[in-house]
Protein backbone atom coordinates (compact mmCIF):
# COMPACT_ATOMS: atom_id res chain seq x y z
CA UNK A 1 0.00 0.00 0.00
CA UNK A 2 1.18 3.43 -0.82
CA UNK A 3 4.23 2.85 -2.25
CA UNK A 4 7.05 5.28 -3.58
CA UNK A 5 6.24 6.85 -7.27
CA UNK A 6 9.47 6.53 -9.21
CA UNK A 7 7.92 6.64 -12.91
CA UNK A 8 7.77 10.22 -14.38
CA UNK A 9 4.70 9.94 -16.47
CA UNK A 10 2.87 6.81 -14.96
CA UNK A 11 3.04 4.84 -11.74
CA UNK A 12 5.77 2.67 -10.40
CA UNK A 13 5.17 -1.12 -11.91
CA UNK A 14 6.24 -2.66 -8.79
CA UNK A 15 7.79 -6.50 -8.10
CA UNK A 16 8.39 -7.99 -4.59
CA UNK A 17 11.58 -10.09 -3.97
CA UNK A 18 11.75 -12.43 -0.81
CA UNK A 19 15.03 -13.37 0.89
CA UNK A 20 15.75 -16.06 3.70
CA UNK A 21 18.81 -15.87 5.39
CA UNK A 22 20.98 -18.73 6.52
CA UNK A 23 21.39 -19.70 10.39
CA UNK A 24 25.30 -20.09 10.40
CA UNK A 25 26.71 -17.10 8.17
CA UNK A 26 23.68 -14.45 8.56
CA UNK A 27 23.74 -14.32 4.56
CA UNK A 28 20.66 -13.47 2.63
CA UNK A 29 19.67 -15.86 -0.43
CA UNK A 30 16.90 -14.93 -3.00
CA UNK A 31 13.68 -17.23 -2.22
CA UNK A 32 11.69 -16.14 -5.03
CA UNK A 33 9.85 -13.31 -6.66
CA UNK A 34 6.09 -12.18 -7.74
CA UNK A 35 4.72 -10.89 -10.98
CA UNK A 36 5.71 -7.55 -11.60
CA UNK A 37 1.80 -5.46 -11.15
CA UNK A 38 1.89 -2.65 -13.93
CA UNK A 39 1.19 1.53 -12.99
CA UNK A 40 -0.03 1.10 -9.42
CA UNK A 41 1.11 2.05 -6.19
CA UNK A 42 -1.26 -0.47 -4.32
CA UNK A 43 -0.67 -3.76 -5.97
CA UNK A 44 -2.15 -7.01 -4.60
CA UNK A 45 0.91 -9.68 -5.35
CA UNK A 46 -1.00 -12.81 -6.63
CA UNK A 47 2.06 -15.46 -6.61
CA UNK A 48 2.28 -17.08 -3.79
CA UNK A 49 5.15 -18.23 -1.65
CA UNK A 50 5.23 -21.96 -0.10
CA UNK A 51 7.66 -21.99 2.63
CA UNK A 52 8.34 -24.93 5.75
CA UNK A 53 7.80 -24.27 8.73
CA UNK A 54 8.75 -25.18 12.01
CA UNK A 55 8.07 -23.57 15.21
CA UNK A 56 10.59 -24.23 17.03
CA UNK A 57 13.27 -22.12 14.23
CA UNK A 58 13.58 -18.37 13.82
CA UNK A 59 13.17 -17.82 10.09
CA UNK A 60 14.56 -14.54 9.47
CA UNK A 61 13.11 -12.97 6.06
CA UNK A 62 13.15 -10.03 4.03
CA UNK A 63 10.74 -8.21 1.48
CA UNK A 64 12.74 -6.16 -1.23
CA UNK A 65 10.26 -3.75 -3.39
CA UNK A 66 11.33 -2.99 -7.22
CA UNK A 67 9.77 -0.20 -9.50
CA UNK A 68 10.69 -3.06 -12.71
CA UNK A 69 11.90 -0.55 -15.55
CA UNK A 70 12.95 -3.02 -18.36
CA UNK A 71 12.98 -6.50 -18.78
CA UNK A 72 16.36 -7.34 -16.98
CA UNK A 73 16.41 -9.95 -14.16
CA UNK A 74 19.43 -8.43 -13.12
CA UNK A 75 17.60 -6.10 -9.67
CA UNK A 76 20.49 -3.22 -9.78
CA UNK A 77 18.42 -2.23 -13.20
CA UNK A 78 15.00 -1.52 -11.57
CA UNK A 79 14.51 1.06 -8.91
CA UNK A 80 14.58 0.32 -5.43
CA UNK A 81 11.23 0.92 -3.57
CA UNK A 82 12.52 -0.08 0.29
CA UNK A 83 12.16 -3.30 2.30
CA UNK A 84 10.78 -4.60 5.26
CA UNK A 85 12.09 -7.38 7.54
CA UNK A 86 10.49 -9.85 9.64
CA UNK A 87 9.85 -13.65 10.70
CA UNK A 88 8.02 -16.38 9.30
CA UNK A 89 6.56 -17.04 13.33
CA UNK A 90 6.10 -12.95 13.04
CA UNK A 91 3.42 -13.85 10.47
CA UNK A 92 1.69 -16.44 11.43
CA UNK A 93 1.82 -15.15 15.24
CA UNK A 94 -0.19 -12.11 14.33
CA UNK A 95 -3.63 -12.10 14.90
CA UNK A 96 -5.32 -13.77 11.81
CA UNK A 97 -1.81 -15.05 10.71
CA UNK A 98 -1.87 -11.09 8.91
CA UNK A 99 1.04 -9.09 9.44
CA UNK A 100 1.53 -5.15 8.61
CA UNK A 101 4.60 -3.64 8.70
CA UNK A 102 5.99 -0.33 7.18
CA UNK A 103 8.66 -0.34 4.19
CA UNK A 104 11.72 1.29 5.10
CA UNK A 105 15.46 1.23 3.41
CA UNK A 106 14.92 4.73 1.88
CA UNK A 107 16.11 7.73 4.51
CA UNK A 108 13.62 10.78 4.65
CA UNK A 109 10.78 9.13 2.72
CA UNK A 110 7.92 7.01 3.31
CA UNK A 111 7.50 4.20 1.60
CA UNK A 112 4.00 2.63 2.69
CA UNK A 113 3.31 -0.35 4.25
CA UNK A 114 3.51 -3.76 2.85
CA UNK A 115 0.25 -6.28 4.41
CA UNK A 116 1.74 -10.03 4.74
CA UNK A 117 -1.39 -13.33 5.07
CA UNK A 118 -0.18 -17.14 5.65
CA UNK A 119 -1.97 -19.97 5.55
CA UNK A 120 -1.18 -23.37 6.65
CA UNK A 121 -1.91 -25.84 3.53
CA UNK A 122 -5.12 -27.94 3.94
CA UNK A 123 -4.45 -31.28 2.35
CA UNK A 124 -1.77 -32.90 4.19
CA UNK A 125 -4.13 -32.59 7.98
CA UNK A 126 -7.16 -34.71 6.74
CA UNK A 127 -7.95 -38.35 7.70
CA UNK A 128 -10.56 -40.74 6.46
CA UNK A 129 -12.99 -42.98 8.84
CA UNK A 130 -13.93 -46.00 6.12
CA UNK A 131 -15.64 -48.96 6.49
CA UNK A 132 -16.00 -51.50 3.74
CA UNK A 133 -17.81 -55.60 3.58
CA UNK A 134 -17.75 -57.93 0.95
CA UNK A 135 -20.35 -60.14 -0.67
CA UNK A 136 -19.96 -63.96 -2.22
CA UNK A 137 -16.47 -63.76 -2.76
CA UNK A 138 -14.74 -66.61 -4.33
CA UNK A 139 -13.69 -69.36 -2.22
CA UNK A 140 -10.03 -70.33 -2.11
CA UNK A 141 -9.90 -72.86 0.63
CA UNK A 142 -10.62 -76.58 0.23
CA UNK A 143 -11.47 -76.85 3.62
CA UNK A 144 -14.06 -74.07 4.72
CA UNK A 145 -14.46 -70.81 3.11
CA UNK A 146 -11.89 -67.95 2.38
CA UNK A 147 -10.13 -65.78 5.30
CA UNK A 148 -10.43 -62.25 3.47
CA UNK A 149 -8.38 -59.12 4.02
CA UNK A 150 -7.67 -55.83 1.95
CA UNK A 151 -4.49 -54.39 1.02
CA UNK A 152 -5.03 -50.20 -0.58
CA UNK A 153 -2.39 -49.09 -2.62
CA UNK A 154 -1.78 -45.40 -3.76
CA UNK A 155 -0.45 -44.57 -7.20
CA UNK A 156 2.27 -42.49 -7.42
CA UNK A 157 3.67 -40.22 -10.32
CA UNK A 158 5.27 -42.91 -12.14
CA UNK A 159 2.20 -45.26 -11.90
CA UNK A 160 4.37 -47.29 -9.91
CA UNK A 161 1.99 -48.37 -6.49
CA UNK A 162 2.66 -48.23 -3.00
CA UNK A 163 0.89 -50.13 -0.13
CA UNK A 164 -0.36 -47.92 2.46
CA UNK A 165 -3.06 -50.02 4.30
CA UNK A 166 -3.68 -53.47 4.97
CA UNK A 167 -7.00 -54.08 7.14
CA UNK A 168 -7.34 -57.38 9.74
CA UNK A 169 -8.33 -60.96 8.47
CA UNK A 170 -11.90 -61.83 8.37
CA UNK A 171 -12.00 -65.72 9.31
CA UNK A 172 -13.83 -67.97 7.53
CA UNK A 173 -16.48 -66.05 5.49
CA UNK A 174 -17.31 -65.11 1.84
CA UNK A 175 -19.56 -62.08 3.27
CA UNK A 176 -16.73 -60.26 5.59
CA UNK A 177 -17.57 -57.06 6.84
CA UNK A 178 -13.96 -55.31 8.42
CA UNK A 179 -13.12 -53.06 11.17
CA UNK A 180 -13.25 -49.46 10.36
CA UNK A 181 -10.33 -47.90 9.73
CA UNK A 182 -8.40 -44.42 9.56
CA UNK A 183 -5.50 -42.97 7.34
CA UNK A 184 -4.30 -39.59 6.21
CA UNK A 185 -5.39 -38.31 2.98
CA UNK A 186 -1.83 -38.04 2.65
CA UNK A 187 -0.91 -41.64 2.71
CA UNK A 188 -3.86 -42.32 0.68
CA UNK A 189 -3.81 -40.39 -2.04
CA UNK A 190 -0.96 -37.79 -1.53
CA UNK A 191 -3.87 -34.88 -1.37
CA UNK A 192 -4.88 -35.81 -5.13
CA UNK A 193 -8.40 -36.49 -5.15
CA UNK A 194 -8.49 -38.33 -8.49
CA UNK A 195 -5.47 -40.18 -8.32
CA UNK A 196 -5.80 -44.08 -8.67
CA UNK A 197 -6.47 -46.08 -5.05
CA UNK A 198 -6.09 -49.32 -6.24
CA UNK A 199 -7.82 -52.38 -3.54
CA UNK A 200 -6.59 -56.15 -3.69
CA UNK A 201 -8.42 -58.55 -2.12
CA UNK A 202 -6.91 -61.93 -0.74
CA UNK A 203 -7.41 -64.72 1.28
CA UNK A 204 -4.86 -65.20 4.40
CA UNK A 205 -2.88 -68.68 4.19
CA UNK A 206 -1.13 -69.44 7.60
CA UNK A 207 2.11 -69.77 5.69
CA UNK A 208 2.01 -66.52 3.73
CA UNK A 209 1.39 -67.58 0.67
CA UNK A 210 -1.99 -65.25 0.49
CA UNK A 211 -4.37 -66.56 -2.44
CA UNK A 212 -4.88 -63.65 -5.07
CA UNK A 213 -8.88 -63.40 -5.08
CA UNK A 214 -9.49 -59.88 -7.16
CA UNK A 215 -8.75 -56.45 -7.27
CA UNK A 216 -10.44 -53.07 -8.15
CA UNK A 217 -9.61 -49.40 -9.07
CA UNK A 218 -11.36 -46.61 -7.13
CA UNK A 219 -10.12 -42.55 -5.93
CA UNK A 220 -10.56 -40.59 -2.81
CA UNK A 221 -13.47 -38.29 -5.06
CA UNK A 222 -15.34 -41.57 -5.73
CA UNK A 223 -15.19 -42.61 -2.19
CA UNK A 224 -16.31 -39.43 -0.71
CA UNK A 225 -20.06 -39.61 -2.24
CA UNK A 226 -20.17 -42.10 0.89
CA UNK A 227 -22.36 -45.22 0.78
CA UNK A 228 -24.46 -44.99 -2.39
CA UNK A 229 -24.76 -47.50 -5.61
CA UNK A 230 -21.81 -45.76 -6.83
CA UNK A 231 -19.37 -47.23 -3.84
CA UNK A 232 -19.74 -50.91 -4.69
CA UNK A 233 -17.09 -52.61 -6.92
CA UNK A 234 -17.03 -55.40 -8.68
CA UNK A 235 -13.83 -57.60 -7.50
CA UNK A 236 -12.02 -58.93 -10.62
CA UNK A 237 -9.61 -61.70 -11.23
CA UNK A 238 -7.66 -60.66 -14.58
CA UNK A 239 -7.05 -64.28 -15.22
CA UNK A 240 -10.56 -66.14 -14.82
CA UNK A 241 -11.94 -63.03 -16.81
CA UNK A 242 -9.15 -63.44 -19.85
CA UNK A 243 -10.34 -67.28 -19.07
CA UNK A 244 -14.22 -67.56 -18.91
CA UNK A 245 -16.42 -65.92 -21.01
CA UNK A 246 -19.49 -66.30 -18.39
CA UNK A 247 -17.37 -64.61 -15.87
CA UNK A 248 -19.30 -61.44 -14.10
CA UNK A 249 -16.99 -60.92 -10.76
CA UNK A 250 -15.12 -62.77 -7.55
CA UNK A 251 -17.56 -61.35 -5.93
CA UNK A 252 -18.20 -57.42 -4.42
CA UNK A 253 -17.24 -54.77 -1.65
CA UNK A 254 -18.92 -52.66 -0.74
CA UNK A 255 -18.05 -49.31 1.03
CA UNK A 256 -20.16 -48.63 4.37
CA UNK A 257 -19.21 -45.86 5.55
CA UNK A 258 -16.78 -42.45 4.22
CA UNK A 259 -16.12 -39.85 7.64
CA UNK A 260 -13.68 -37.01 6.45
CA UNK A 261 -11.81 -35.58 10.31
CA UNK A 262 -10.14 -32.72 9.81
CA UNK A 263 -6.95 -32.89 12.51
CA UNK A 264 -6.51 -29.06 14.08
CA UNK A 265 -2.85 -28.22 14.29
CA UNK A 266 -1.00 -25.54 16.17
CA UNK A 267 -1.15 -23.06 14.07
CA UNK A 268 -4.63 -23.27 13.77
CA UNK A 269 -5.25 -22.07 17.53
CA UNK A 270 -2.62 -19.35 16.99
CA UNK A 271 -4.79 -17.95 14.03
CA UNK A 272 -7.33 -17.99 16.21
CA UNK A 273 -5.88 -16.01 18.41
CA UNK A 274 -4.27 -18.10 21.66
CA UNK A 275 -1.54 -16.50 23.44
CA UNK A 276 1.34 -18.17 24.68
CA UNK A 277 2.77 -16.60 27.54
CA UNK A 278 6.70 -16.71 28.15
CA UNK A 279 8.29 -16.78 31.82
CA UNK A 280 11.52 -17.19 32.62
CA UNK A 281 13.03 -18.46 35.54
CA UNK A 282 16.98 -17.94 36.80
CA UNK A 283 19.00 -19.52 38.98
CA UNK A 284 21.03 -17.45 41.24
CA UNK A 285 22.43 -20.44 43.81
CA UNK A 286 26.17 -19.80 44.93
CA UNK A 287 27.00 -22.71 43.24
CA UNK A 288 27.09 -20.82 39.88
CA UNK A 289 30.30 -18.71 41.21
CA UNK A 290 31.01 -14.99 41.73
CA UNK A 291 30.00 -13.32 38.64
CA UNK A 292 32.35 -10.81 38.88
CA UNK A 293 34.69 -13.95 38.14
CA UNK A 294 35.57 -14.93 34.36
CA UNK A 295 35.17 -19.04 35.80
CA UNK A 296 31.62 -17.37 37.17
CA UNK A 297 28.44 -19.33 34.68
CA UNK A 298 26.96 -15.65 35.38
CA UNK A 299 29.93 -13.66 34.07
CA UNK A 300 29.63 -10.35 33.01
CA UNK A 301 31.54 -10.48 30.23
CA UNK A 302 31.43 -6.87 28.18
CA UNK A 303 32.05 -8.83 24.74
CA UNK A 304 29.76 -11.51 24.47
CA UNK A 305 26.57 -13.43 25.98
CA UNK A 306 27.51 -15.70 29.59
CA UNK A 307 25.53 -19.21 29.60
CA UNK A 308 22.59 -17.87 30.89
CA UNK A 309 22.43 -15.44 28.52
CA UNK A 310 23.04 -17.19 25.55
CA UNK A 311 19.88 -19.79 26.52
CA UNK A 312 17.67 -17.06 27.39
CA UNK A 313 17.98 -15.54 24.09
CA UNK A 314 17.85 -18.27 21.90
CA UNK A 315 14.62 -19.71 23.66
CA UNK A 316 12.84 -16.00 24.06
CA UNK A 317 13.56 -14.65 20.75
CA UNK A 318 11.28 -17.47 18.89
CA UNK A 319 8.54 -17.69 21.30
CA UNK A 320 7.86 -13.59 21.89
CA UNK A 321 6.87 -13.75 17.94
CA UNK A 322 3.53 -16.19 19.35
CA UNK A 323 3.07 -13.30 22.74
CA UNK A 324 1.31 -10.51 21.08
CA UNK A 325 2.02 -7.86 24.24
CA UNK A 326 5.50 -8.57 24.41
CA UNK A 327 5.51 -8.51 28.35
CA UNK A 328 7.60 -11.34 30.12
CA UNK A 329 7.28 -11.85 34.11
CA UNK A 330 11.41 -12.32 34.78
CA UNK A 331 12.00 -14.59 38.16
CA UNK A 332 15.24 -15.61 40.40
CA UNK A 333 15.50 -17.84 42.22
CA UNK A 334 18.23 -19.16 45.08
CA UNK A 335 19.57 -15.35 46.35
CA UNK A 336 19.46 -13.11 49.38
CA UNK A 337 17.97 -9.85 48.34
CA UNK A 338 18.72 -6.74 49.69
CA UNK A 339 17.83 -4.87 51.91
CA UNK A 340 17.78 -7.28 55.22
CA UNK A 341 19.13 -10.63 53.12
CA UNK A 342 15.74 -12.72 53.12
CA UNK A 343 16.53 -15.65 50.98
CA UNK A 344 14.00 -15.88 48.03
CA UNK A 345 12.90 -18.45 45.46
CA UNK A 346 10.69 -16.61 43.58
CA UNK A 347 11.58 -12.68 43.43
CA UNK A 348 11.22 -10.62 40.43
CA UNK A 349 14.54 -9.16 38.54
CA UNK A 350 12.95 -6.23 37.86
CA UNK A 351 12.83 -5.34 41.37
CA UNK A 352 8.90 -4.80 41.66
CA UNK A 353 7.24 -7.98 42.60
CA UNK A 354 3.88 -6.75 41.89
CA UNK A 355 4.66 -6.30 38.20
CA UNK A 356 7.32 -8.72 37.49
CA UNK A 357 7.10 -7.94 33.77
CA UNK A 358 10.07 -6.59 31.32
CA UNK A 359 9.32 -5.42 28.33
CA UNK A 360 10.71 -7.67 24.90
CA UNK A 361 13.88 -10.49 25.55
CA UNK A 362 15.85 -7.18 25.78
CA UNK A 363 14.23 -6.05 28.69
CA UNK A 364 14.58 -9.58 30.39
CA UNK A 365 18.19 -9.11 29.49
CA UNK A 366 18.61 -6.00 31.30
CA UNK A 367 16.41 -7.00 34.55
CA UNK A 368 18.96 -10.05 34.98
CA UNK A 369 22.24 -8.29 34.59
CA UNK A 370 21.00 -5.35 37.65
CA UNK A 371 19.90 -8.09 39.67
CA UNK A 372 23.22 -9.83 39.15
CA UNK A 373 24.74 -6.53 40.71
CA UNK A 374 22.09 -6.40 43.65
CA UNK A 375 21.27 -9.44 45.13
CA UNK A 376 23.75 -11.96 47.06
CA UNK A 377 23.81 -15.69 45.39
CA UNK A 378 22.85 -17.90 47.76
CA UNK A 379 20.97 -21.52 47.88
CA UNK A 380 19.30 -24.06 48.17
CA UNK A 381 18.17 -25.10 44.56
CA UNK A 382 14.29 -24.99 44.69
CA UNK A 383 11.70 -24.82 41.44
CA UNK A 384 8.79 -25.70 43.13
CA UNK A 385 8.01 -22.03 44.10
CA UNK A 386 8.52 -20.92 40.23
CA UNK A 387 6.69 -23.23 39.03
CA UNK A 388 4.26 -22.61 41.04
CA UNK A 389 3.49 -19.35 40.23
CA UNK A 390 3.42 -19.87 36.81
CA UNK A 391 0.59 -22.96 37.44
CA UNK A 392 -1.25 -20.00 39.23
CA UNK A 393 -1.78 -17.55 36.22
CA UNK A 394 -2.05 -20.88 34.04
CA UNK A 395 -5.33 -22.18 36.53
CA UNK A 396 -6.81 -18.85 36.05
CA UNK A 397 -7.31 -19.20 32.01
CA UNK A 398 -8.42 -23.04 31.27
CA UNK A 399 -10.54 -22.29 28.05
CA UNK A 400 -7.39 -22.54 25.34
CA UNK A 401 -7.20 -18.71 24.89
CA UNK A 402 -4.08 -18.80 26.41
CA UNK A 403 -0.89 -21.47 26.79
CA UNK A 404 2.26 -20.30 29.09
CA UNK A 405 6.04 -21.87 28.70
CA UNK A 406 8.13 -21.35 31.77
CA UNK A 407 12.05 -21.45 30.83
CA UNK A 408 13.92 -22.37 34.14
CA UNK A 409 17.85 -21.75 33.53
CA UNK A 410 19.78 -23.79 36.39
CA UNK A 411 23.36 -24.98 36.64
CA UNK A 412 22.48 -27.96 38.68
CA UNK A 413 21.64 -30.24 41.01
CA UNK A 414 17.75 -29.66 42.56
CA UNK A 415 17.22 -29.32 46.30
CA UNK A 416 13.46 -29.66 46.77
CA UNK A 417 12.53 -32.89 44.35
CA UNK A 418 9.66 -34.14 45.79
CA UNK A 419 8.13 -31.00 45.86
CA UNK A 420 9.48 -29.97 42.06
CA UNK A 421 7.86 -33.48 41.17
CA UNK A 422 4.43 -32.64 42.91
CA UNK A 423 4.47 -29.14 41.23
CA UNK A 424 4.89 -30.91 37.48
CA UNK A 425 1.83 -33.09 38.65
CA UNK A 426 0.14 -30.70 39.24
CA UNK A 427 0.82 -28.40 36.46
CA UNK A 428 0.14 -31.35 33.87
CA UNK A 429 -3.01 -30.46 34.39
CA UNK A 430 -2.90 -26.83 33.39
CA UNK A 431 -2.21 -25.22 30.26
CA UNK A 432 1.71 -24.85 30.54
CA UNK A 433 4.87 -26.79 29.20
CA UNK A 434 8.43 -26.07 31.39
CA UNK A 435 11.82 -26.31 29.96
CA UNK A 436 14.81 -26.72 31.25
CA UNK A 437 17.96 -25.89 30.24
CA UNK A 438 21.17 -26.80 32.51
CA UNK A 439 24.09 -24.56 32.12
CA UNK A 440 27.64 -25.84 33.19
CA UNK A 441 29.28 -28.69 34.12
CA UNK A 442 27.11 -30.41 36.59
CA UNK A 443 26.01 -33.81 36.51
CA UNK A 444 22.19 -33.44 35.61
CA UNK A 445 21.07 -37.28 36.46
CA UNK A 446 17.95 -35.79 38.46
CA UNK A 447 16.66 -33.33 35.62
CA UNK A 448 16.59 -36.29 33.20
CA UNK A 449 14.15 -37.75 35.87
CA UNK A 450 11.99 -34.57 35.44
CA UNK A 451 12.05 -35.02 31.52
CA UNK A 452 9.37 -37.82 31.57
CA UNK A 453 10.61 -38.78 28.28
CA UNK A 454 11.22 -42.89 29.41
CA UNK A 455 9.58 -43.02 32.46
CA UNK A 456 6.39 -40.74 33.17
CA UNK A 457 6.79 -38.46 36.51
CA UNK A 458 5.00 -39.56 39.48
CA UNK A 459 4.57 -38.01 42.35
CA UNK A 460 3.13 -39.82 45.65
CA UNK A 461 1.48 -42.50 43.33
CA UNK A 462 0.31 -39.55 40.53
CA UNK A 463 1.21 -39.37 37.86
CA UNK A 464 1.39 -36.84 35.10
CA UNK A 465 -1.41 -36.37 32.50
CA UNK A 466 0.93 -35.17 30.13
CA UNK A 467 4.16 -34.93 29.44
CA UNK A 468 5.02 -31.01 29.90
CA UNK A 469 8.55 -30.92 30.71
CA UNK A 470 11.79 -30.71 28.18
CA UNK A 471 15.25 -30.91 29.96
CA UNK A 472 19.02 -29.94 28.01
CA UNK A 473 22.40 -29.61 28.60
CA UNK A 474 23.43 -26.65 27.07
CA UNK A 475 27.30 -28.01 26.90
CA UNK A 476 25.69 -30.34 24.15
CA UNK A 477 25.26 -27.47 21.91
CA UNK A 478 28.06 -25.56 22.12
CA UNK A 479 29.18 -24.97 18.93
CA UNK A 480 32.49 -26.27 18.63
CA UNK A 481 33.92 -23.26 16.62
CA UNK A 482 32.88 -20.82 18.87
CA UNK A 483 29.61 -19.82 16.26
CA UNK A 484 27.48 -19.01 19.22
CA UNK A 485 24.64 -18.53 16.46
CA UNK A 486 25.06 -21.93 15.58
CA UNK A 487 24.56 -23.17 19.35
CA UNK A 488 21.90 -21.12 19.62
CA UNK A 489 19.75 -22.26 17.27
CA UNK A 490 20.64 -26.09 17.86
CA UNK A 491 19.13 -25.33 21.41
CA UNK A 492 15.77 -23.73 20.41
CA UNK A 493 15.46 -26.34 18.44
CA UNK A 494 15.48 -29.02 20.30
CA UNK A 495 13.82 -27.41 23.33
CA UNK A 496 10.91 -26.00 21.63
CA UNK A 497 10.41 -28.73 19.33
CA UNK A 498 8.26 -30.22 21.79
CA UNK A 499 5.89 -27.43 22.62
CA UNK A 500 3.05 -27.64 19.85
CA UNK A 501 2.52 -31.31 20.97
CA UNK A 502 2.12 -30.57 24.43
CA UNK A 503 0.11 -27.17 23.56
CA UNK A 504 -2.20 -29.70 21.09
CA UNK A 505 -2.40 -32.40 23.56
CA UNK A 506 -4.17 -30.26 26.71
CA UNK A 507 -6.24 -29.12 24.32
CA UNK A 508 -7.44 -32.25 22.98
CA UNK A 509 -7.39 -33.84 26.11
CA UNK A 510 -9.66 -30.28 27.21
CA UNK A 511 -11.94 -30.71 23.89
CA UNK A 512 -10.79 -27.24 22.97
CA UNK A 513 -11.83 -26.34 19.83
CA UNK A 514 -9.80 -23.36 17.79
CA UNK A 515 -11.32 -20.13 18.02
CA UNK A 516 -12.67 -19.44 14.02
CA UNK A 517 -9.98 -16.56 12.21
CA UNK A 518 -10.77 -13.56 12.24
CA UNK A 519 -11.94 -12.87 8.71
CA UNK A 520 -9.26 -12.75 5.52
CA UNK A 521 -7.96 -8.70 4.58
CA UNK A 522 -9.62 -9.17 1.17
CA UNK A 523 -8.67 -6.31 -0.99
CA UNK A 524 -10.90 -2.92 -2.12
CA UNK A 525 -12.62 -4.10 -5.74
CA UNK A 526 -10.95 -1.87 -8.31
CA UNK A 527 -13.76 -1.02 -10.75
CA UNK A 528 -12.30 -2.34 -13.87
CA UNK A 529 -13.48 0.04 -17.31
CA UNK A 530 -13.90 -1.77 -20.31
CA UNK A 531 -14.31 -0.08 -23.67
CA UNK A 532 -16.04 -2.62 -26.23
Amino acid sequence: RNLLDRDTFSKSDPICVLYTQAIGNKEWREFGRTEVIDNTLNPDFVRKFIMDYFFEERENLRFDFYDVDSKSPNLSKHDFLGQMFCTLGEIVGSQGSRLEKSIVGIPGKKCGTVIVTAEELGCCRDSVLMQFCANKLDKKDFFGKSDPFLVFHRSNEDGSFTICHKTEVVKNTLNPVWQAFKISVRALCNGDYDRTIKVEVYDWDRDGSHDFIGEFTTSYRELSRGQSQFNVYDVINPKKKGKKKKYVNSGTVTLLSFLIETEVSFLDYIKGGTQINFTVAIDFTASNGNPSQPTSLHYMNPYQLNAYGMALRAVGEIIQDYDSDKMFPALGFGARLPPDGRVSHEFALNGNSQNPYCHGIDGVMEAYYRSLKSVQLYGPTNFAPVINHVARYAASVKDGSQYFVLLIITDGVISDMAQTKESIVNASKLPMSIIIVGVGPAEFDAMEELDGDVVRISSRGRFAERDIVQFVPFRDYIDRSGNHVLSMARLAKDVLAEIPEQFLSYMRVRGIKPSPAPPPYTPPIHVLQTQI
